[in-house]
């Protein structure tokens, strides 16, 4: 019988909530669902919220009476704000959290590279911004109770999984013991040790790589702006590194590797964290400053994905799927991107607008994205923590070239997390004209935000379906391209129309925006009326024309809809 804690997690300045657990004495005999959720971490609320957004209703299982402790994921990034404000909650991690755009490595006691984080007027996020991963969680669980369409249940622990054709038996333990739930599809969002992964004897690939981090937020008063802090080689840590950042309410997070041979076990004796939070204050210029803990933990890097995410009826997203290391900000970050993508597969399927080779096409474009990451992260792990005494000797090298050798300080400038582009999806069209165009996004590329007015951009106007940018100063939609679209959406198909460029509202879209300037249609590289942009329900471009007719958007919808 699971038995979660009923206690309050603590901490010097979160208030954890306990919830009820949802028991099924309470409740009348469970029917089939369509999708049940395991975890409700940031994959799986998110893959919820956006089910929910395209009318699938789901289950949402989550072991705990609360939501996780201490910072865990703590920085942002901007096309993770974009995910978020299309699930309901990037308005609230804006007001409470603090955003940054710059970074600073330090080696031998001097600043050896800056790192400054593009933004412009088109974007409505700042490139990074830093919250506390409760604090992201209280709101996505605030978004799903308040949907009708989500079934959150507190306590409830999935310890079985049994396939048939067609169906998932979902066995769910509670601390008034088990039932049994049958869904078309599972949902495994059950974090990096996952038990359903486990459970199903799944091998992943990739690499693991030796070493500890210690992850300690404390509570001190520091003079310091909002910027990415790293310390390469310092005195009090030789031969390691060491992270900081600032988070909301007063709380610094540092990131400190532990020297070879030394256990979790060491690292987190209250003396030993007390020594090295002390050591590092002092090397900052701090020395004395009172601080207190709120919550450490231990982590190793590890670069390792599923080399299939769709398991029968079982699909496993995020940490589930796969482990990537925290430098670059990868953890949440893509998790965003893998619920996104996977809500708008899974709901096209449950609701017959697609069929399963959709979902195959969602398996292939996010273990490519995690391949990619793999690839890059693994850079950055062995410039952090070298794993091997040649990987070490050439660190080394660049950290003291760099002291004095403005070239190799780039170096230090590993790319941190950031869309995955769909260059080769095979919901692309393959009748377009990608390959003519000079500039703007291109196949699966996310889309570049607009700026339309001081508190008004493109992303607020998108999302919920696909979206067909039209470049047009016509007074209304041609009457064939009218024609695809009523039929399209006459089979369900979500599908909005954003006319670009007309004076006046045009007859047949949804939205008309102006584009006086031509800013718009520079940036998307547009030069003429009757080019379009057609964007998939997670926003990635999928067809371009600089000359769209109706018989070439029926082919493209074709395509990125296969049955």
């Amino acid at each position: 019988m699971h038995q979660p804690t009923t206690e309050a997690r603590p901490s010097i300045y979160y208030n954890y909530q306990v919830f009820k657990p949802w028991l099924p004495s309470a409740h009348a005999a469970q029917e089939r669902k369509q999708v049940v959720i395991a975890g409700s971490g940031p994959a799986g609320m998110v893959a919820a919220l956006e089910l929910a957004r395209l009318g699938v209703p789901s289950v949402v299982l989550t072991s705990e009476l609360q939501v996780s402790q201490g910072s865990r994921a703590i920085v942002f990034t901007r096309r993770s704000m974009e995910i978020l404000q299309q699930v309901g909650v990037a308005d609230r991690m804006t007001e409470n959290g603090l955003p940054w755009r710059f970074g600073n490595s330090y080696y031998g006691g001097q600043r050896v590279f800056r790192m400054e984080a593009p933004h412009d007027a088109d974007d409505r996020f700042f490139p990074m911004i830093n919250i506390q991963q409760q604090y992201m969680e209280e709101y996505l669980l605030d978004a799903c109770q308040a949907n009708p369409l989500i079934d959150l249940r507190w306590g409830n622990k999935v310890v079985k999984v049994d396939q048939a054709p067609g169906v998932a038996r979902v066995t769910v333990d509670t601390p008034e013991g088990p039932y049994t739930l049958e869904t078309d599809w599972l949902v495994a969002a059950d974090g990096g040790r996952s038990e359903i992964r486990t459970a199903m004897n799944l091998q992943m690939e990739g690499s693991s790589y030796e070493g500890f981090f210690v992850i300690a937020d404390i509570r001190v008063d520091l003079p310091l702006p909002t910027e990415r802090l790293a310390y390469f080689d310092p005195e009090w840590n030789p031969g390691n590194t060491i992270l900081m950042h600032r988070e909301p309410h007063g709380i610094w997070r540092v990131d400190y590797q532990l020297p070879p041979g030394e256990t979790p076990e060491e690292a987190l004796k209250p003396a030993s964290l007390k020594a090295r939070i002390d050591a590092q204050l002092a090397m900052i210029g701090h020395a004395g400053v009172p601080w207190e803990m709120d919550w450490n933990s231990v982590y190793s890097a590890r670069t390792l994905t599923l080399p299939d995410y769709v398991q029968g009826r079982v699909i496993f997203t995020g940490d589930a799927a796969h482990l990537l290391p925290i430098f670059g900000v990868r953890g949440a970050n893509t998790a965003f991107q893998d619920a996104q993508s996977l809500a708008w597969h899974l709901a096209f399927v449950v609701r017959g607008l697609a069929g399963e080779k959709l979902l195959a096409n969602h398996s292939a474009e996010r273990v490519g994205a995690a391949r990619e990451i793999i690839d890059e992260a693994g850079k950055s792990t062995r410039f952090m923590a070298p794993p091997s005494p040649g990987f070490r000797l050439l660190r080394d090298a660049v950290l003291s070239l760099s002291l004095t050798e403005e070239f190799v300080r780039p170096l230090y400038h590993w790319r941190t997390s950031r869309p995955h582009e769909y260059t080769d999806s095979m919901l692309n069209s393959q009748g377009d004209d990608n390959a003519l165009f000079r500039s703007g996004p291109a196949h699966g590329a996310p889309p570049q935000n607009i700026r339309l007015a001081p508190n008004d951009f493109l992303l607020d106007h998108l999302g919920g379906g696909f979206d067909l940018l039209y470049f047009t100063d016509a007074a209304a939609l041609p009457e064939p391209m009218q024609q695809v679209l009523a039929a399209t959406r006459a089979k369900g198909v979500p599908i909005k129309v954003i006319a670009v460029g007309a004076a006046q509202p045009v007859a047949g879209a949804d939205l008309t925006l102006a584009d006086a300037d031509g800013h718009f249609r520079k940036r998307y590289g547009v030069q003429a009326s009757g080019a379009a942009y057609l964007l998939r329900p997670d926003q990635h471009i999928c067809a371009r024309w600089l000359t769209l007719d109706a018989t070439r958007l029926q082919a493209a919808l074709n395509i990125a809809l296969p049955q």
